[in-house]
């Protein structure tokens, strides 16, 4: 047998001579090279028994190719089921004759490759024959018996597969103006064995394109127009052959974009593995996401895995997110990056090459360093997820859920069966305590949420058979109640018993160093909560969503009452965390003595409380996770009322040295300027290590009056929607932004933010937002009083107000003489 990973699967329906049949079509990564496998299969959906024959009978009316067969399965109301066999093409038009009849069709909507990998619990890999056939005319084999099963329990398929072939692709284009057409500059490649930018030069004749004559230097190949960049594109894109894809935004631009050019051009976009041109989708939900299907290669957008891998910045640009990960940046800087290409291209085609080669780098970079490949191979490992699919949580959950729900004979409801009377309400945040405070220890129950689904039995067949049960019983012992009148059954369920084994396999991960495989089951592990609490999922049930966020108010609250029994105080509690003040001064040792009781002792009165009360083994686990040397927890500005998810506080990090930590404060914050972010940071250190800082505030006011800190006053946003839509209430960045239009326009340069928005940098002056000027002018001066009331002031006397001390009057003689 040999070893595969999925790439990518579709389905069709093909006539043949015994009818119509659905075909199924899988593209695996092998050491012998791509392989494509075709199987047949129906489609299948489930209806209740009782209306089978009924069913048939619309069937043979119609005329349609359907099959009906009594399975050993029955709905979460007890109900047997028929399965309904039929090609892909009928199963909605069959799920609406029938609910026109009154006849509930159940499991409709799942993919029927994703059903048939599921039921044969085949995730990611699997093993195919050892007979595979070579394609005559491209680089593929195929597996023709349709043969195909899981990986041997335990076994990775990775050890024995070749790398995969990926690329990193990113295109140039003109900057979108009002009645002019887009156009493409340039597509840039870059993989660790080839680098190439192929760029449109239109003085170049016909002539000059023939044989030899191309013109081909320091990577940099020049074709006469966008017609011969886009075939030029297919041809190098089948040459390499890669089995993955990768870029940035990369499907909803760049993608996007080169399927225009090529309706453009009438140039069909044939960039399958069996020369099969791409698939399209808009989505439903939202028309500005696309969805496409390429035959045998994976596209990935490095924005979506990051989101999907949990990685949070500020902003996503390329240029962002390659300084945190990489301390490098892109070629051009400016706010006009369009206006810079399009200079670029019409007098320094190797300086835009250059660039445009060094975004495809960056791209290759941040996926090595963010190891988002394994991340994406092992999520589709453990879910069953195709590599390209992004989010997905709903459908990764199914893929795990659903063929274990078969084995224990039940049909899945469809999506709003369950119950949702009443909302199920979110994390547990506490009112916080505000002020300065020192030696806080913070204790975070391990997986919170995960560890109540296992530990309560929380499960939707759990709760089917648990309410079936209540009816018919009276020993409560049988039974774990839930909220909203959930009632869980002690021994039939599946995911309690899924999430043990994801457990298991994230700590056996860890252990191994694989972070990727770590992370991916962290994620799923997360979604577990999220999909029962969503209305898209099948399994959405308040009953099963509150289960988990009320029981973990109750767990957080129970436990601060249960610390501030032992002589401590909580001073906060945020959905997994508290937050606890000693009360008085310890040394390190200390405390991290002190804390690692505290998760002792609270765990094991978790351990003996819960078979008491429910006859339940406890897996919650409290772990000591920091101690601030000192912390400060602000008020609402103007109130008395504590912050929350906003805090500042000092540890000693894995070096010894101390070491500030900022949740949710302006130093975190890329809304407030770098004056704001910079002062805050080196104010909270003094303060937090007891050293003066009177003088030195006076100094950084006077600084600021006497212009030494003018590279620090920049703001910089983004307008979210085109300049025109900002009608009442303008607020100052888009002010900043109708300014700099003004100065566009007189220059007879094109409009930034008329087609759409985009970022801005601006100042405050004493004539109001004003940007950063093109030129490099200086504009007008600035208003310093601004910056001290609105960047200086708030910073310092948030934390001010415990210490007895006002910032005004520090400030004050500076501030006079200004």
């Amino acid at each position: 047998m040999n070893n595969a990973f999925l790439l990518t699967s579709s389905w069709t329906d093909l006539q043949e001579n015994d009818g119509l049949h659905t075909v199924l079509t899988f593209w695996w990564h092998t050491a012998h090279g791509p392989v494509r496998q075709q199987i047949r299969q129906p489609a299948v959906c489930f209806i209740d028994r009782e209306h089978a024959a009924r069913a048939a009978d619309i069937a043979r009316t119609l005329n349609w190719p359907v099959r009906i067969a009594d399975v050993p399965l029955h709905s979460f109301a007890a109900q047997p089921a028929s399965a309904c066999y039929l090609p892909s093409s009928y199963t909605y038009r069959w799920r609406d004759v029938l609910l026109e009849q009154g006849i509930i069709c159940r499991e409709v909507d799942i993919r029927p490759t994703d059903r048939y990998l599921m039921e044969r619990f085949i995730y990611g890999a699997a093993q195919l024959p050892d007979r595979l056939v070579a394609d005559e005319q491209r680089p593929f084999s195929h597996e023709q018996s349709g043969r195909l099963r899981a990986l041997p329990a335990g076994q990775s398929a990775f050890p024995a597969l070749p790398p995969f072939r990926c690329v990193s692709l990113d295109i140039e284009t003109s900057f979108p103006r009002r009645g002019e057409p887009d156009r493409l500059f340039s597509i840039g490649f870059y993989a660790d064995d080839w680098q190439q930018v192929v760029m449109v030069d239109e003085g170049q004749t016909v002539e000059d394109q023939a044989g030899e004559d191309q013109e081909k230097h320091d990577g940099l190949e020049l074709v006469a127009d966008e017609a011969a960049l886009l075939r030029r594109f297919l041809q190098l894109i089948a040459d390499y052959d890669p089995d993955v894809i990768m870029g940035w935004n990369v499907i909803q631009f760049d993608f996007d974009f080169l399927r225009r050019k090529c309706v453009e051009h009438s140039i069909p976009f044939t960039i399958g593995r069996d020369g099969s041109e791409l698939s399209w989708r808009v989505s439903a939900n939202n028309p500005d996401r696309i969805f496409l299907h390429i035959a045998g290669r994976v596209v990935l957008d490095g924005i979506d895995l990051l989101r999907n891998a949990t990685w949070q910045f500020e902003s996503f640009a390329l240029n962002d997110v390659a300084q945190y990960f990489l301390g490098d940046s892109k070629l051009l800087q400016s706010d006009d990056r369009g206006g810079d290409i399009e200079y670029l291209f019409i007098h320094d085609k190797a300086a835009l090459a250059a660039y445009n080669l060094k975004d495809c780098e960056l791209v290759w970079r941040i996926f090595e360093k963010a190891d988002l490949l394994n991340f994406t191979i092992e999520r589709a490992h453990m879910t069953g997820l195709s590599m390209d699919r992004m989010g997905g949580s709903v459908a990764a959950f199914e893929n795990m859920y659903l063929p274990r729900l078969h084995r224990a004979g039940f049909v899945a409801p469809n999506i709003g069966e369950g119950y949702h009377a009443q909302k199920s309400p979110g994390g547990y945040v506490m009112d916080s305590r505000p002020g300065l405070f020192e030696h806080v220890l913070v204790l975070d129950f391990k997986s919170l949420y995960p560890s109540i689904i296992r530990t309560f039995k929380i499960d939707p067949m759990g709760l089917a058979e648990g309410l079936r049960l209540a009816e018919k019983s009276t020993e409560a012992r049988d039974i774990v109640p839930g909220f909203f009148g959930a009632q869980f059954h002690q021994e039939q369920h599946i995911l309690p018993e899924l999430i043990r084994v994801l457990g298991d396999k994230r700590e056996q991960a860890k252990k191994a160093g694989n972070k990727a495989l770590s992370q991916a089951i962290k994620v799923i592990m997360a979604s577990c909560y999220g999909v029962l609490g969503s209305d898209g999922c099948r399994f959405y049930d308040t009953r099963l969503a509150s289960s988990i966020t009320l029981r973990g108010h109750q767990i957080i609250q129970q436990s601060s009452a249960w610390i501030e029994e032992q002589g401590f105080d909580v001073i906060y509690g945020d959905t997994d965390s508290v937050f606890v003040w000693l009360k008085r001064s310890v040394s390190d040792a200390e405390a991290d003595s002190l804390g690692q009781r505290l998760v002792r002792e609270l765990n094991q009165w978790w351990a003996e409380r819960l078979p008491q009360e429910f006859g339940i083994e406890s897996f919650l686990e409290m772990e000591y996770e920091t101690h601030y040397r000192r912390f400060f927890m602000p008020s609402i500005r103007g109130e008395e009322t504590g912050s929350k998810k906003r805090y500042a506080g000092l540890i000693k990090n894995s070096s010894g040295e101390s070491e500030l930590v900022f949740k949710g404060l302006e130093a975190v914050r890329s809304d407030w300027t770098p004056l704001a972010r910079q002062f805050q940071t080196e104010l909270y250190r003094r303060i937090f290590l007891q050293e003066p800082y009177q003088d030195w505030l006076r100094e950084q006011v006077q600084s600021l009056l006497t212009g030494k800190l003018d590279h620090l006053l920049t703001y910089r946003r983004r307008l979210r929607r085109p300049l025109p839509a900002y009608q009442k209430n303008i607020p100052p960045h888009a002010q900043a932004a109708a300014k700099l239009e003004q100065w566009l326009a007189l220059k007879g340069l094109p409009s930034r933010f008329a087609e759409r928005g985009g970022w801005i940098t601006y100042r405050w002056t004493v004539n109001g937002p004003e940007p950063v000027w093109p030129d490099g002018s200086a504009g007008a001066a600035a208003d310093y009083h601004h910056y001290l009331e609105k960047q200086l002031k708030p910073t310092a006397d948030a934390i001010f107000h415990y210490i007895d001390d006002d910032f005004t009057a520090l400030a004050g003689q500076q501030m006079a003489l200004f």
